[in-house]
């Protein structure tokens, strides 16, 4: 019996990780829609004053968007973009464009 509930306890905890789990294949699809016309895929083009993306720290990618979604971080256009997206939104983001290579 105790054996049957620990194999249920960790079932649950194992479900319960991979609903909180990040999601590349989200990122992709919510950076192709919003952040790809500014700051491209992997490279923005060569006339935008926007950075690239593609290669940077996902704690970094995520703490900035927080802080321009919440309005810490100035700027008119990012708070306006950053003010749409979800947390899960931000986590899937930042993991898809830090696991490209630049």
């Amino acid at each position: 019996m105790q054996r049957l509930l620990l194999s249920g306890l960790l079932l649950l905890a194992a479900a319960a990780h991979s609903a909180n789990a990040t999601s590349i294949y989200a990122g992709q699809a919510r950076a192709a829609a919003v952040c790809s016309q500014c700051h491209g895929i992997r490279m923005p083009s060569a006339d935008a004053p926007f950075p690239q993306l593609a290669g940077r720290d996902a704690g970094y990618l995520q703490s900035a968007l927080k802080q321009y979604r919440d309005k810490t971080r100035k700027s008119d256009l990012m708070n306006a973009v950053a003010g749409s997206l979800s947390d899960d939104d931000i986590a899937n983001v930042a993991a898809y464009y830090a696991r490209l290579k630049p």
